[in-house]
């Protein structure tokens, strides 16, 4: 199983072994380059969770997707930290003044060059595997309530860590070990709260080998090129 998240200089990948002859699942990261890595990389995996819009609109639309306003719906508090993804018709933008005012937040413009890595090697058969998640939907799953501190401040990292301490499966991890884990991507432009979102993605990746996932919406739409427009927890 895997979670991946984009980080500033790299797409960060924690891989997550199904360990049924042991009392914990053992984790470990790399850095990819390219999303072709992360798919290298992941190729074995029974599920691939990743924080980063699959299956995109024709037209801009208030509020993005289904699939992200029910998102934002659990999450509550945490509703900001779901953006609505570009419409298929704003993909190959390069300048913000070519999307300002067409459903796009900022945010998601600087997102763009990595919605398209996603967008150019994403298939149908290959979504049977490889899912949209987010890791506050992850969070919100394990502690039964949304985040409230910021992820980037050290009292948001340790709520975000009490959370995953409710995975049972999951090995202890505190500040020394995120360091260790964080070891092999250094001067990767991993900061460690990319990397906390990517363990928690491993939740959701664990929930669908399991059978155990939930997607938003129950029934979702496709886009043009057949992907689903959904977001798994």
């Amino acid at each position: 199983m895997a979670g991946v998240d984009a980080a500033r200089g790299a797409w960060v990948v924690v891989l997550r072994q199904l360990r049924p002859d042991a009392p914990r699942d053992p984790l470990s990261a790399v850095a990819c380059p390219r999303f072709e890595d992360v798919l290298e990389v992941t190729r074995d995996a029974l599920a691939v969770a990743v924080d980063m819009p699959i299956g995109l609109p024709d037209v801009p639309a208030p509020g993005g997707r289904e699939a992200d306003r029910a998102a934002r719906r659990v999450l509550g508090r945490r509703a900001v930290s779901v953006f609505s993804p570009p419409a298929r018709v704003v993909l190959d933008a390069t300048r913000w003044e070519d999307v300002r005012g067409r459903g796009m937040t900022l945010q998601g413009f600087h997102l763009l060059p990595r919605i398209r890595e996603v967008d150019a090697l994403m298939t149908a058969e290959a979504q049977r595997r490889i899912v949209e998640a987010h890791p506050e939907l992850a969070f919100a799953r394990l502690s039964g309530a949304p985040m409230r501190g910021n992820k980037k401040r050290p009292e948001g990292r340790a709520e975000r860590l009490d959370a995953l301490a409710r995975d049972p499966r999951l090995p202890p991890l505190d500040e020394a070990a995120l360091r260790e884990l964080r070891r092999p991507l250094r001067g990767a432009g991993v900061a460690m709260d990319d990397l906390v979102d990517a363990v928690a993605l491993t939740v959701t990746a664990a929930h669908i080998a399991r059978g155990q996932g939930r997607r938003l919406p129950a029934d979702p739409p496709r886009d043009a090129r057949g992907l689903a427009m959904e977001v798994w927890t």
